[in-house]
């Protein structure tokens, strides 16, 4: 397959015309498409291993693994082949695919993956629920049948369109908890993040009463505007401020939508604000998390303390450049670390460089203590297994080099961080973790999986993408520059 692949690939196309063109396009796309129904039957059918022989706790883990997707295109893939391919009931009989019709059109290459995607959307969250079986089968049908002639946008209105005929009195409608979400997007280059979400009438009603207190022109003005000079007998004087009109919240649902700037204020002693409307709320919620953080009593969240937490280099603070991390994985600027050291009271952690001062504790207790933790957040800032993104502040500590049943210690050279789901799949027939000579956690995977894959973790330190690894191990014996593998601990802390 892949032989043949590579000589369409290169067979010169120059000699077709425009209408051969476009038939090979439409022919190799249904081609595509109708291959992909050999994907969906692969994943199904890894669905039926038992998980002790996959060396991961789930198949999307595992195609992540082996395939080096995304775990979003991994979990799409899983999704996609519980509703395409044949199921098998418990006496051993061969069922029909929950989307019979879909199924079909895939198959054929008629639909693609798109589709697919919409007909995911429209039974996850405009299909109420209580919907007749057979009044969801006629409604896969139709609209798999439709996207025989449209394309996945306008399937998309038509699906949408077909919910609200199901659910024309909102009698079917999910309770209000279950559609409020609040998501943080991922951070940009410059810092910066985006904020999404539907939030309920009861939390914009607290929101609505702290934007009222913190919501003021010149309140939490971050950078004041030096005062300017008085107006002069030519120019017409400045209303009183007691006669000032208060900022109104915008009358559309979403707080944060302020398109246009607020009008240039007239010129005054006082020192001018010039922030938006938008501006001003997005400092006022910034305002209120810090009061909150400061008021309330400090909790805990698995181990770490609940409150702000950074790590950053000694030159770094000293120069006043360069960046600090936090425990949730934020990359922030020095200059407002040192603005934020100014007004509340975070964990630092400073180092000379990257170097550190190693905690030990021996036999002496089986889990992490706080310094501990705090140290390995500086060291690795979040889960040390490959490919994972969860912070610091979701992680647990785990033994990296033997067991604490096995006369592991509980020592920092000994300890690494490891979410609840990668420290669990950590044990005999599956991964091995242990610590190399430069102190950083390598994961091995069990055989099956072993493809060639990364064994340590860049992504929260990214700038080590940019590094040649003079620790790797080139010929897959894993003796290269580490300590032995034993057989470790899942419940460090």
């Amino acid at each position: 397959m892949a032989e043949q692949s590579a000589a369409l690939a290169t067979e010169p196309l120059d000699g077709l015309s425009t209408n051969e063109l476009l038939q090979l396009t439409a022919e190799w796309e249904q081609f595509t498409r109708a291959s992909a129904m050999v994907g969906h039957r692969l994943v199904a059918q890894l669905g039926r291993v038992p998980v002790v022989e996959l060396g991961e706790p789930t198949v999307a883990k595992t195609l992540v693994t082996l395939l080096r997707v995304s775990p979003g295109e991994a979990r799409r893939r899983v999704k996609d082949a519980a509703v395409l391919v044949e199921r098998a009931a418990i006496t051993g009989e061969v069922l029909a695919p929950v989307w019979q019709r879909a199924a079909q059109l895939v198959a054929r290459g008629v639909l693609g993956a798109g589709h697919v995607a919409v007909l995911h959307r429209f039974f996850d969250h405009q299909c109420p629920r209580s919907v007749p079986f057979d009044v969801r089968e006629e409604a896969e049908k139709q609209l798999a049948e439709l996207g025989a002639t449209l394309n996945p946008s306008q399937l998309g209105k038509a699906a949408e369109r077909l919910g609200q005929y199901l659910d024309q009195d909102g009698e079917f409608s999910e309770p209000v908890e279950q559609k409020c979400w609040l998501r943080l997007g991922r951070q940009r280059s410059d810092g910066t993040s985006t904020i999404s979400g539907v939030i309920s009438a009861r939390m914009r009603v607290f929101l609505e009463a702290g934007l009222a207190i913190y919501d003021r022109v010149h309140a939490n003005q971050p950078d004041a505007v030096e005062p300017i000079p008085a107006p002069g007998p030519d120019r017409a004087p400045r209303p009183p401020a007691d006669r000032e009109p208060a900022p109104e919240l915008d009358p559309a649902p979403e707080l944060d939508l302020d398109p246009e700037p607020e009008p240039e204020p007239e010129p005054s002693v006082e020192v001018v604000d010039t922030r938006s409307a938008g501006q001003r709320r997005h400092d006022a919620v910034l305002a209120m998390l810090r009061d909150l953080l400061a008021l309330r009593p400090r909790g805990v969240v698995n181990g770490f303390p609940a409150t702000v937490v950074v790590t950053a280099t000694l030159q770094d603070l000293t120069a006043g450049a360069g960046v600090a991390v936090s425990a949730g994985g934020t990359v922030l600027p020095m200059g407002e670390l040192i603005a934020m050291a100014a007004q509340a009271h975070p964990y630092l952690a400073v180092f000379d460089k990257h170097t550190n001062e190693p905690l030990y504790l021996g036999r002496a207790r089986r889990c992490a203590s706080t310094s501990q933790r705090l140290m390995l957040f500086a060291m690795e800032r979040g889960c040390t297994k490959p490919g994972c993104t969860v912070p610091a502040y979701y992680t647990q500590v785990h033994h990296a080099v033997a067991d604490w049943a096995a006369d592991g210690q509980t020592d920092i050279t000994d300890l690494t961080l490891a979410c609840g789901p990668d420290n669990r799949i950590v044990g005999p027939g599956g991964y091995r973790t242990r610590k190399r000579k430069d102190g950083r956690t390598e994961w091995l995977p069990p055989p099956q999986l072993d493809t060639g894959q990364a064994r340590v973790n860049n992504y929260h330190h990214p700038e080590r993408y940019l590094i040649p690894d003079e620790h790797t191990d080139t010929d897959g014996d894993g003796d290269d520059c580490c300590n032995p593998p034993g057989d470790n601990d899942r419940d460090a802390g």
